[in-house]
């Protein structure tokens, strides 16, 4: 009798969920978890974690919880569109299609699914026509008007080639903005996270100043970097290097000769911050809100004769927002200007259900 009642001890309290729920919560292409009556997390798939739902076995946002609550109140099912944030600081959030239901007499089953690529292809569909319309047609209509130009001065060698040289700085720009568009249109159509990896930042930061040393060297900047810090986030490495070459490559065009740009990383209590300092001409504070904005130059004149396009630093705050993070800029006008993103710190590879941990 003894053994018997210490079994049934062991049942109740037991984080054992019901025959054969454990397959299909793995099987799952979409964020499936299992609740106990305390709301701990005992059994989730993949992307309850890639999505941000679940942290230490925990369910982390009080939306669903709230759905949660009303399932084992009502006992009936609830099915709910919810706007989370994607990361614990940001602007950026992901839309799920939530489901909950109970699972046996202990248990609460949720699921949810992304319906955040609907949400960002909507909005890119608004903004793209009206950006690029007034953004193209500086290039196109100069180089129309270069065309032009070039019949009357057929006879003057001279002219004809100061024309084409402009023509081609008009085409090498119009090709850029193309470029950048159809990336940015990317970034805000896909969701990067959905095929996260594990990146060590330390490997991103050295490839990004490694593209950026050729133009820093020829005019006798220094790129300083911060010692090795050995942490990882999760993401896609080639979008955060390209994030980070940008915050570089602004730096080193808007710095003096001579001058220092810095590169560091820190980390505490799972918060990784990367910093971006220059010695540069700085941003008035006026213009500081809006210089993620696309489209958006600090200096028309400067930007337009350096090629600067006004979409770097807008790609910049989308790859840190799908990465789940934010990205904030200080600056002062005539002693540089320091940009910072903050991302999660990568969970400990133990802390992953099995088959996430990449």
């Amino acid at each position: 009798m003894a053994e018997r009642r210490g079994n049934n001890a062991v049942t109740v309290v037991s984080s054992a969920v019901p025959d054969g729920v454990d397959q299909v919560i793995d099987a799952l292409d979409s964020a499936g978890l299992v609740l106990d009556p305390s709301n701990n997390v005992v059994k989730s798939s993949a992307k309850a974690y890639t999505y941000g739902l679940v942290v230490n076995q925990l369910l982390v946002h009080e939306e669903i919880l709230e759905i949660v609550a009303r399932v084992r109140s009502t006992g009936e099912s609830v099915s709910e569109e919810v706007t989370l944030a994607r990361g614990p600081f940001g602007e950026a959030s992901i839309h799920l299609d939530v489901q909950a239901a109970r699972l046996g007499s202990r248990y609460v089953l949720v699921l949810a699914e992304d319906r955040t690529d609907a949400y960002r292809l909507e909005e890119v569909r608004r903004d793209f026509i009206a950006n690029i319309s007034h953004e193209l047609k500086t290039p196109i209509g100069a180089i129309a008007l270069l065309a032009e130009a070039l019949d009357p001065a057929s006879d003057d060698p001279e002219q004809v080639r100061r024309f084409a040289k402009r023509m081609g700085t008009e085409a090498t720009r119009l090709s850029q903005i193309t470029r950048e568009i159809i990336e940015l249109s990317r970034l805000q159509s896909t969701d990067i996270l959905a095929a996260a990896v594990r990146i060590d930042l330390d490997e991103v930061v050295a490839s990004a100043v490694d593209q950026n040393h050729v133009v820093a060297d020829a005019r006798g900047m220094t790129l300083a970097v911060g010692g090795a810090k050995h942490v990882q986030v999760m993401g896609d490495e080639a979008l955060l290097t390209l994030a980070i070459n940008n915050l570089i490559a602004n730096a080193v065009q808007y710095s003096p000769d001579g001058s220092r740009v810095g590169i560091g990383v820190h980390h505490d209590e799972g918060v990784v911050e990367l910093v971006v300092t220059d010695q540069g001409i700085g941003i008035p504070d006026e213009d500081l809100p809006r210089v993620f904005e696309r489209f958006f130059r600090v200096d028309q004149a400067r930007s337009r004769n350096t090629g600067g396009t006004g979409l770097g630093l807008s790609i910049v705050k989308h790859v840190v927002q799908n990465h789940g993070g934010d990205i904030r800029a200080w600056s002062q006008i005539g002693q540089g200007s320091t940009f910072t993103i903050r991302l999660p710190e990568a969970p400990p590879a133990s802390a992953l259900p099995q088959g996430e941990k990449r």
